[in-house]
């Protein structure tokens, strides 16, 4: 195949130059290997490739055709390795994130835009998926950091925690009055209510179902969405009651677009923050990972201070 590929790589540069001197002198090669080489081809394929004359080389009709498929790969290669020159000489790197459409909005976006800042030249993918898709696409090597809920499991990754999030259940002033007025002032809103929830695929879904179930407590009337953005939304349209994260309608609670349903017990918080695999780390994730120690947040700063105890 080596022999081959060297083969070709004569056969692309006469053709391209027409002519077998300048193609000699492209390769640093002699005429006579070039000849040699482009009528082993020849021979291989069993086909002639070049009509030869005094003014130089054109290619058969057989030739063109493999021209076509040949400068097409090569053309390739070339770009390839323009593409690495360019990453080394600006230092250029890659940084595949995942995360959920609300994360990536309210927690990563933020942080990527001082990054961002400070390495203009990483180049930034984002895929959108929930938690367990991340993590299981972390151990395939796939992702290369994944803004995900704390995972029970971390023998496999390196988990850098950056805020907590609570699980609340949200609506309008309005639709809490409509709804006392037509079911009683002592009305069960979980019984009476729409209960505006993630779908039942979503690790936040499953962790306040999960609370649910331990509290005896049971929608009767669900509206599920596939982002935590749309039961924002439906739930100050006054759709219905949501189940939403507290930290991503703090503004809402604040001016008193939303209030906020009082559960007893409170719902655990969650830890949200950035996980890696150890054995995919590159030099652009070390210095996202640097990025984040430097601007720092409370519980990060914890975290960090415990793994250095150990």
């Amino acid at each position: 195949m080596e022999q081959h590929l060297s083969q070709y790589r004569v056969f692309y540069t006469v053709a391209k130059t027409g002519n077998i001197s300048h193609a000699a002198k492209e390769l640093f090669i002699s005429q006579p290997a070039i000849s040699k080489a482009v009528s082993k081809l020849e021979e291989s394929l069993g086909v002639t490739l070049f009509r030869r004359s005094s003014r130089g080389v054109t290619l058969t009709p057989e030739g063109r055709v493999l021209y076509d498929h040949v400068s097409t790969a090569f053309s390739a290669l070339e770009q390839g390795e323009s593409e690495l020159r360019r990453i080394q000489n600006f230092n250029i790197g890659q940084i595949r994130f995942g995360c959920s459409d609300t994360l990536c909005r309210y927690v990563l976006l933020p942080y990527l835009k001082g990054f961002i800042a400070e390495n203009p030249h990483i180049r930034i993918l984002i895929q959108s998926q929930d938690t367990a898709k991340n993590i299981s696409l972390l151990e395939q090597q796939q992702i290369d950091i994944g803004l995900v809920s704390e995972p029970k499991n971390r023998k496999s990754i390196s988990f850098y925690p950056v805020m907590q999030i609570s699980d609340t259940f949200v609506c309008t002033q309005s639709y809490l009055d409509n709804l006392r007025i037509r079911e009683g002032a002592r009305v069960n809103i979980f019984e009476a209510g729409m209960i505006l929830m993630l779908d039942r695929r979503n690790m936040t879904r499953i962790y306040v179902d999960s609370y649910l179930a331990e509290n005896g407590i049971e929608p009767k009337n669900i509206l599920e969405a596939d982002n935590m953005d749309l039961l924002i939304e439906f739930a100050k349209t006054g759709l219905g009651i949501g189940c939403v994260d507290r930290e991503f309608v703090r503004k809402e609670l604040e001016d008193g677009s939303l209030i906020e349903i009082p559960m007893k017990p409170k719902i655990r918080p969650r830890t949200i923050g950035f996980a890696l695999n150890p054995a995919g780390e590159t030099r652009s994730i070390l210095q996202f990972i640097s990025y984040l120690q430097k601007r720092g947040t409370p519980i990060l700063r914890e975290s960090l201070s415990r793994q250095g105890q150990q």
